[in-house]
């Protein structure tokens, strides 16, 4: 029954009741219908008419048989189903969709117009599609999901959490974007820290959490978004310390992390619109200003959901509140970089400011370790194997800061071990030399083709890579005594006797050199 049926009911029913309740006996029904015909009403459609007695005969028959009920219009028998004419369509279209699941209303009207030479409306098509079961969802195909509301039973239970975009900024003399970082409590919609960025990593989420954390507590469970950095290991561990569940949303789905998606819409309509309405504030305003909108609007108005102020619901009883260490948990969040000492000033560099160290380090790889979040005074020092090796405190590059090293003590006479080392060295060559009756100078003297050119010419027709130094110390020997007896050696001379050796070896070649010899002697 619809609503104008109903109207019609109540309209015919104060027309007919004084003759079905006996005000009008039996005998003047006729009389009193007449008097009903002549005069002009407004009927539930708005039109002005006059009812005729025919009209009214026919529905007091029907509130009389049927009560109000016979009164209402009557249905179809044929009701929800197609026309005959139309019956061979439809059902063909449903056979289609049953067919295969996922095939759209365009393909199903191209298969319909080769068919039938007629397509279906898309809105008739699919609201046949649904009468006879055969959409996606209805057929158990559908991907969605059957969602949840996401509630706690106390405040201090769930945070969510996710960053995003805010107005420009002026920032260091230019206009930067902005990153809204939020935390919502799930129970109360109350905003347990809110703050503007100009960057969107984990020290910015790490500091918007930890000043949560500090004002409220630590809450159960945080619910966060899939990206990268709330999966880094300094959160896990941090989170892992104090017995918080950490839960991520899952990707590709928006819908999951509806809750703070809703703050962040209502926030760019009552306090982002204005500002950007206005003129560029700076970060610190723009922080005061969402402080201030967050403490008076916000936080007092009665949400439509939960029907109390997120500031009432928040504070009101039982509520969680589980106290937080902080110290506990800044040494998860600390960074570490690679930097290399200065060999000139002996410091380091972090984020455009230098740090003294000790100048025994200069020139060494050192693991930097600090509090991104401390006013980085100083500096702790490891090695690459992880060993402590001390502190660096800020200081200015220009003023100096490193007392010069004192001179070293000067050091007393010591014993000559590696001037002892070469002489016996020395010595050992010549007795060797001596043992083989090699005297290099007067060969040297005698000979215009020194022994050094001697062997690099043999070495090189040999085939040895690197000249001299391609031939064992066993050849040079052999070669410097060959050229010590025999004078006025010359390449010419051993190139024939490379040209006439039988094999390329040393024996052979000198055999052939040590003929030719005395024939050019001669």
């Amino acid at each position: 029954m619809g609503r104008n049926d109903e109207d019609w009911a109540v309209f015919w029913c104060s027309l007919l009741s004084p003759v079905l309740l006996g005000e009008i006996p039996e005998r003047r029904r006729e009389r009193y219908f007449q008097q009903l015909s002549q005069e002009e009403r407004l009927l539930p459609n708005g039109q002005r008419r006059r009812v005729s007695v025919r009209t009214l005969r026919r529905q007091w028959r029907r509130l009389k048989d049927g009560g109000v009920q016979g009164l209402y219009r009557r249905r179809r028998s044929d009701r929800g189903q197609p026309r005959k004419k139309h019956s061979d369509l439809l059902a063909r279209a449903v056979a289609l969709k049953k067919e295969q699941p996922l095939r759209s209303d365009e393909a199903i009207n191209r298969i319909l117009k080769r068919e039938f030479g007629r397509v279906v409306p898309r809105s008739r098509l699919y609201r046949h599609l649904r009468q006879q079961g055969a959409t996606r969802r209805k057929l158990g195909i559908s991907l969605e999901k059957v969602r949840c509301r996401w509630t706690r039973d106390q405040p201090g239970a769930l945070w969510v959490g996710d960053f995003e975009h805010g107005p420009l900024v002026m920032h260091q003399g230019r206009s930067v974007k902005t990153h809204l970082s939020a935390w919502i409590d799930c129970h109360s919609r109350y905003i347990v820290e809110a703050r503007y960025y100009v960057r969107e990593n984990l020290d910015i989420l790490v500091d918007s959490l930890l000043r949560a954390w500090g004002n409220h507590g630590a809450s159960r469970e945080l619910y966060v978004d899939n990206a990268k950095i709330y999966h880094a290991n300094a959160l896990q561990l941090a989170c892992t310390q104090l017995n918080i569940s950490l839960l991520h949303r899952p990707p590709r789905d928006p819908p999951a992390g509806g809750l703070i998606e809703r703050f962040f819409q209502t926030c760019q309509m009552q306090l982002e619109a204005e500002v950007r309405a206005g003129g560029v504030l700076t970060l610190d305003d723009l922080n005061r200003v969402l402080a201030a909108w967050l403490r008076v609007a916000y936080h007092q108005h009665v949400h439509s959901e939960t029907e109390q102020a997120p500031h009432e619901r928040y504070h009101q009883e039982p509520r969680l509140i589980r106290q937080v260490d902080l110290g506990a948990v800044l040494g998860f969040f600390h960074q570490e970089v690679l930097r290399i000492v200065s060999e000139d000033f002996s410091d380091v560099r972090l984020e455009s400011l230098f740090f003294a160290v000790d100048p025994t380090l200069r020139g060494d790889r050192v693991i930097v370790k600090y509090d991104p979040f401390s006013s980085l005074d100083e500096i702790q020092l490891y090695s690459t194997m992880g060993l402590y090796l001390g502190r660096g405190r800020r200081y200015q590059r220009e003023k100096g800061s490193h007392p010069q090293p004192p001179p070293l003590p000067p050091v007393g006479p010591i014993a000559p071990h590696y001037l002892d080392a070469l002489r016996a060295e020395h010595a050992a060559l010549q007795e060797q030399r001596r043992n083989l009756g090699i005297d290099f100078h007067s060969a040297r003297q005698r000979n215009v083709w020194s022994v050094s050119s001697f062997a690099r010419v043999f070495a090189r027709l040999l085939g040895r890579q690197g000249g001299v130094s391609g031939l064992t110390a066993q050849e040079m020997d052999l070669l410097a005594a060959f050229h010590a007896r025999h004078d006025r050696v010359s390449e010419s001379l051993l190139r024939q006797a490379f040209e006439q050796a039988p094999a390329a070896t040393l024996p052979e070649i000198l055999f052939q050199l040590q003929s030719l010899i005395p024939e050019r002697n001669d």
